[in-house]
């Protein structure tokens, strides 16, 4: 009896989809809106879905996270819209609900009809496999503290925009107060801005209120301040000084708010301590002038580290990264996860061998690293190991990539200090371009030698004895 032959095993044979395996059973997904909220639940056991309604009042919202304690659910999934999620997350997490921040950009790509019912059941269907990332969220301290901070620079922003506008009716008047001065909200220029507000129009009587330490004389000033005294522009400056002396009065308030706050968090029996004194004479005296030693010392007694004592980094970059990012960097698992987190890694994008441009908006913390490139051009001209690196980026590939390459390596430092407590030593510039000498020297002798080649150093000549 002849054998069947054997059938043979195809490498295409097609195998049964698996559907997606669901890991956390207890999970919720929550569609956000001005004047509802979608909640959808784990499907019942007939696979119905499990989708309520609720309102966005208080008492709306309490009834919400009491139907997710009734379903025996844990965890909630919601998109982070506008600012309608921070009462109900505020809600959610003082309940005891494990809360994921899903960013609306990673998820808002879902074929079919888009209705606030299929929503909030594919966020729940999301979450429920395991696939919606959240986003980093600091403790509820850090985000008192950052929405005060936040506020205030919002408050400098406008106190800035308000001191061009002092400056255009003046311009417009042909009084050139920052020619004669180099900052006009300084101790000279305010003081003429304000008597001329006052009704004084003698260049000669306004130039008699510079201050001892102002470089040009008081005839240079006169000159400087002679122009057409027109009535609208008076009234204009009058106006715009009334909104900068109350943004000022405003900063002042929240300054103080701040401090307090600061220490309420700071542990106990750190009263009495106080950063050491910055190493540049400069900084020092910088940070003295702007009047921000308290806020210093406050930022020091609540975090233990000093932030301002990094080159290119002021106190109130300091503020900003502590608000933001908080002190607890456990989310990120490497410097390398931190530095891509601030959108300050290296752009890799490539196709078919070539890189392309990515425009994709922002979508991370984005305050951080602006303030990091603010603080890396301040480094241009320093004298400090980072200055020096900046300015062999700048002669390399430009100023842009320079700022951009200094700002990530301020966020290195940054997370050393506060992962490690790895303070930061300035080995200066001459020592940095030495090093750099030596690098270079090494990898052209290597590669002399690999090419065959022999190198040896030059020697002076001995001088003749006589």
């Amino acid at each position: 009896m002849a054998r069947k032959p054997k059938k043979a095993k195809s490498k295409n044979r097609k195998q049964p989809v698996q559907a997606l395996k669901t890991i956390q059973p207890n999970a919720a997904g929550i569609d956000l809106g001005s004047k509802e909220h979608w909640v959808a639940g784990s499907p019942h056991e007939d696979q119905t879905p499990n989708v309520e309604r609720f309102g966005t009042t208080t008492p709306e919202l309490n009834r919400l996270a009491d139907w997710l304690s009734e379903q025996g659910l844990q965890t909630v999934a919601m998109e982070s819209t506008g600012v309608y999620w921070i009462p109900l997350f505020e809600i959610l997490d003082s309940r005891g609900f494990e809360v994921v921040l899903a960013n609306a950009r990673q998820i808002k790509h879902v074929p079919g009809r888009k209705t606030d019912l299929l929503d909030c059941q594919w966020l729940q269907l999301l979450h429920a496999c395991g696939l919606l990332r959240g986003s980093f969220r600091p403790s509820d301290d850090i985000c008192q503290l950052r929405a005060l901070l936040r506020e205030r620079n919002t408050m400098v922003d406008q106190r800035s925009d308000w001191i061009r506008r002092m400056q255009k009716c003046l311009d417009q008047m042909n009084i050139c107060v920052h020619h004669a001065v180099s900052d006009i909200t300084g101790v000279t220029g305010m003081a003429i801005i304000r008597a001329i507000v006052a009704g004084e129009h003698d260049p000669k009587a306004l130039a008699r209120l510079r201050d001892r330490r102002c470089r040009k004389t008081e005839a240079q000033i006169a000159e400087e301040l002679t122009g057409n005294w027109r009535r609208e522009h008076l009234f204009n400056l009058r106006q715009a000084l009334k909104m900068y002396d109350q943004l000022c009065a405003v900063i002042q308030d929240y300054d103080f708010e701040i401090l307090n706050y600061l220490k309420m968090l700071q542990p106990d029996g750190s009263d009495d301590t106080s950063a050491p004194p910055p190493s540049s004479k400069s900084k020092a005296k910088s940070i003295a002038k702007r009047g921000q030693e308290p806020l210093r010392q406050g930022l020091y007694r609540f975090s233990g580290l000093d932030m301002a004592s990094i080159d290119g980094i002021g106190v109130d970059t300091a503020a900003v990264v502590i608000s933001e990012l908080g002190l607890d960097y456990s989310m990120f698992p490497d410097e390398g996860h931190f530095i891509s987190y601030l959108r300050l890694a290296p752009n890799l994008s490539i196709s078919a061998g070539k890189k392309v441009p990515n425009n994709s908006k922002a979508t991370t913390c984005t305050r951080v690293s602006n303030a990091l490139k603010t603080a890396a051009i301040t480094l241009r001209n320093s004298k400090s190991a980072l200055g020096a690196f900046y300015r062999r980026i700048a002669w390399r590939k430009g100023a842009s990539v320079a700022v951009f390459a200094t700002a990530r390596k301020l966020a290195q430092i940054i997370y050393r200090l506060v992962c490690y407590g790895q303070a930061y030593v300035d080995i200066g510039a001459a020592t940095y371009e030495n090093r750099f000498k030596k690098r270079r020297l090494y990898h052209y002798t290597q590669t002399l030698e690999n090419m065959g080649y022999k190198v040896e150093p030059l020697t002076t000549a001995e001088p003749a004895a006589a």
